[in-house]
């Protein structure tokens, strides 16, 4: 029997989530691609389509909006009827010490680095069970991108770090719950990956040095090869160097895209 994949990506229109989505559809999966700008977002599923002859279908959606996010897994669902990888890349980071940091601040972090990756698991739980008992030799796989920072504390990006801490957390539960029918949860933990997202960090850090977007899309796709029986909580990624454990950039970065400040992808 002939398995149609398909693969919900949000924070599919550029950098890692982009690169994942080009990765997946050189294996012949159907895409949902969801960001917040529609005109990226359809312009990164152009290309997709042309070069690889899938089905690529752009939604624009905000990830602190809740309805717009389980609508997401219900467009999939009228589109492809099942649902073979969920790959939750979409998320913000804004850097600042505990002790200074506004409530506003960290509850954005929240509702798009967790709340929204938890609502779009519960909707999209029965279209990954169902395509996991379509699918026994693989099963249904959900890849969250999280972050080094969500494995070792960093100075400046404590409420950062403890959503994609829940995050990670939360990848290994669903597993636990969800493994005997098919379907398994993996974090991935980079360091700093060069994207075009962090041309202003590249005077003080050589992108050479970096992360690629490529590293954490090969870890990605490998994940959706594995048989149903392996089932991997965290994967960590970090830069070459002396700081195995850590963001490896100053206290205003964040470790995934190098945004001072404020960062969205």
């Amino acid at each position: 029997m002939t398995i149609h994949r398909s693969a919900l990506i949000t924070g599919g229109s550029r950098g890692i989530g982009a690169e994942i989505a080009r990765r997946l559809a050189g294996e012949g999966y159907h895409l949902t691609l969801a960001a917040r700008n529609l005109d990226t977002l359809a312009e990164t599923a152009r290309q997709l389509r042309e070069e690889f002859g899938v089905e690529a279908n752009p939604i624009a959606a905000q990830m602190n909006d809740l309805d717009q996010v389980r609508n997401l897994v219900q467009a999939h669902a009228d589109r492809f009827g099942g649902l073979n990888a969920l790959v939750l890349s979409a998320g913000t980071g804004t850097a600042g010490r505990v002790a200074d940091m506004q409530a506003k601040t960290y509850e954005r972090m929240l509702d798009v680095n967790f709340r929204a990756p938890i609502t779009l698991v519960q909707a999209a739980l029965p279209l990954l069970r169902k395509s996991a008992a379509e699918d026994p030799e693989r099963g249904a796989k959900i890849i969250a991108l999280a972050s080094i920072t969500g494995v070792a504390g960093e100075a400046g990006l404590a409420a950062y770090g403890a959503t994609k801490a829940a995050l990670i957390s939360l990848c290994e539960t669903v597993s636990l719950e969800e493994s005997g029918n098919g379907v398994s949860a993996t974090a991935i933990s980079p360091g700093y990956v060069d994207t075009d997202m962090t041309a202003w960090k590249r005077d003080e850090l050589d992108p050479s040095a970096m992360l690629r977007t490529g590293d954490i899309a090969e870890m990605a796709l490998a994940v959706t090869r594995l048989s149903r029986n392996a089932v991997i909580p965290n994967i960590v990624l970090s830069r070459a160097g002396d700081r195995m454990w850590r963001a490896q950039g100053t206290a205003i970065e964040t470790p995934e895209t190098g945004y001072a400040a404020s960062v969205s992808r």
